[in-house]
């Protein structure tokens, strides 16, 4: 009985990496298709943050394959639409030079 409750929640888990790349897609096909600034960039910098901190706990401390998937699945979908959103909002400033180098050159170590 026990496997079997454990075998449904491993299964209702893995539906909610799914879920998740569902529930992104407005969000994408928003930004990407229409150009329409649909995401709060600070939301989205906290939420890849933190999914990018689970997604390296599932793979270095867990070592769960599940966890994995569905942990990079939401970092994955979370660095897609920060990334959408900050091309959006500063592609005036950076039609001559690609995001990754623009945001280096923001960042200044003191």
């Amino acid at each position: 009985m026990e496997s079997i409750i454990l075998q449904i929640l491993a299964a209702a888990y893995a539906s909610v990496g799914i879920l998740n790349a569902i529930a992104y897609w407005p969000t994408i096909k928003d930004l990407y298709y229409h150009k329409k600034p649909s995401a709060n960039i600070s939301s989205y910098v906290l939420w890849t943050m933190t999914t990018g901190i689970s997604s390296l706990y599932g793979a270095f401390i867990l070592q769960d394959p599940l966890f994995r998937v569905v942990a990079g699945a939401g970092f994955v979908s979370c660095l897609t639409v920060l990334i959408l959103s900050l091309n959006l909002k500063y592609k005036e400033r950076i039609k001559n030079i690609n995001l990754l180098s623009f945001l280096l050159q923001r960042v200044r170590i003191k």
